[in-house]
Order: structure tokens, then C-alpha cells, then sequence
């Protein structure tokens, strides 16, 4: 059973910024930091204010704000409940699984489909082979702590990797090609946004029309062939992508 955790917050009473937004700011530290890890319990609102000397309403508004960011959920009997930090992933050459494994979200992968089929004319554009030759498929489902975070469609030229099922649902698909000896150099991506549809809703675990996010990635390897193109999607309420951005002189 999940135990209450200490909560040891310094409010500024006298700061212009308001104290819901100072509270949800060191909760959410606290949680991408693992001062509060998943599973811990806060309390309900009533305790949390006593605890802190705010009022109810202040403290449900800090609750509030991150329950809509997904970090924290309200259960009924129980209290509220730290389900995790959002991924943050940084916006480099690297694989999902590495970046889960790397924050501590515990990776684990559902291989939905590992098949051949016909390049279509996008697939074979972005792997440079033949519009209709034989590509390999790799579909999987990307979990965190046990919850979706990410469907993921991947085509690879035919005959490029050795692969079935299990090693799929073990690591990463950018492990697998280190491990063959393949060295990944460049990838050329687009990062996007849509609504998601009913199926991808329900796999997701997300309800109908929920924001999306989309990437697709052409990967190079050190001799400049194309080793996979990807089409993935990753529950907003649950994954970002961190950018940083430099002046150009």
C-alpha cells in the first residue's frame, strides 16, 4: 500500500506569484525529481491544507492543474495519488526505450505486428528502395509503468536485421542495431500534432479526439543508407518533446 509522503515546500506568502502556482510548481519538481515517486499518496485537499497552512481552494487548484497535466489523479477512498512525470524527451538521435529507461519509467513493449509487405510509394521515397519491393514491418505498443505511451510503426529495408518477437518486447529497435553493428549518424524528422482517432483512443488508453503527438524519422547510418523510417505517435497527456534553441550570431 502506497504511504502519505512528507511534504516540505517553501511558499512565498509575500511573492506576486500566486500560491496554487508556487505549490504545483515544487509538486511537479518534486515529482519529475522522484521526491514523489508513482504511487505516492498527497492526501486529500482538507489534509494537504492543513499540512501547509493554505486554504482548500488554493490547494485544489494546484491539485487541479496537475491532474490535467497527468502527474497526479484523485481516487476515490483513497486520496490523491502521483502516477508519474511526464517524458520529456530530448530532441536528438535516440530511441524511446533508451529515453524511458534513462528517466526511470520502466520500458516495456507489446509487438502488435513484425511482417513483410509491399514498400508503398512514401516507404520506399524514404528508405530509397523500390516502390512495391519487400520492406519489414515492426508495429509495438510502448509502455511506462505499466501504461501506453507511444504506437509505433517502423519499416525497415528487407533483410537489414535479424529480428522476431522477443527480441522486439526486450529492448529498443536502436539497441538492436547497435548490437548488429550497424552505427546510426543522422536522422531528417518532422514533429506534429493531431487529434487522436477512436482506435488509436483506446490503445492509448486516451478518449476519443485527444491530442496527439506525431513524429516521423528517416534514420541514416554512417554510410548514408536509410536503415528505418518511423511513423509514431505519443500521448500528449503523457510525453513532450524538449527543444533547446540557440541565437544565431
Amino acid at each position: 500500500m502506497a504511504k502519505h509522503r512528507p511534504l516540505d515546500f517553501s511558499l512565498d506568502r509575500g511573492s506576486p506569484v500566486p500560491l496554487y502556482f508556487q505549490l504545483s510548481q515544487q509538486l511537479e519538481a518534486a515529482i519529475e525529481q522522484g521526491g514523489l515517486a508513482p504511487g505516492s499518496l498527497l492526501g486529500n485537499e482538507i489534509e494537504l491544507a492543513a499540512r501547509l497552512g493554505l486554504s482548500r481552494p488554493t490547494v485544489r487548484q494546484a491539485i487541479q492543474s496537475l491532474v490535467d497535466k497527468g502527474l497526479l489523479v484523485r481516487r476515490r477512498g483513497v486520496g490523491t495519488q502521483v502516477v508519474h512525470s511526464q517524458v520529456k524527451r530530448p530532441l536528438e538521435l535516440s530511441s524511446l526505450y533508451d529515453d524511458l529507461e534513462a528517466a526511470g519509467q520502466q520500458p516495456a513493449t507489446e509487438v502488435l505486428c513484425h511482417t513483410v509487405e509491399p514498400a508503398s510509394a512514401r516507404v520506399a521515397a524514404a528508405l530509397g528502395v523500390a516502390e512495391g519491393g519487400e520492406v519489414v514491418l515492426i508495429e509495438r505498443l510502448r509502455l511506462a509503468h505499466g501504461e501506453p505511451m507511444a504506437h509505433l510503426r517502423n519499416h525497415l529495408p528487407a533483410g537489414l536485421l535479424d529480428l522476431d518477437a522477443a527480441k522486439l518486447a526486450e529492448t529498443g529497435l536502436y539497441r538492436l542495431f547497435r548490437a548488429a553493428g550497424i552505427t546510426l549518424h543522422s536522422a531528417r524528422q518532422t514533429i506534429g500534432a493531431r487529434a487522436a482517432t477512436p482506435e488509436e483512443a483506446e490503445r492509448l488508453a486516451e478518449p476519443a479526439g485527444a491530442p496527439l503527438l506525431t513524429m516521423e524519422r528517416t534514420t541514416f547510418d554512417d554510410t548514408g543508407r536509410a536503415v528505418e523510417f518511423g511513423s509514431h505517435v505519443y500521448r500528449a497527456s503523457r510525453y513532450s518533446f524538449d527543444f533547446q534553441l540557440l541565437v544565431r550570431p
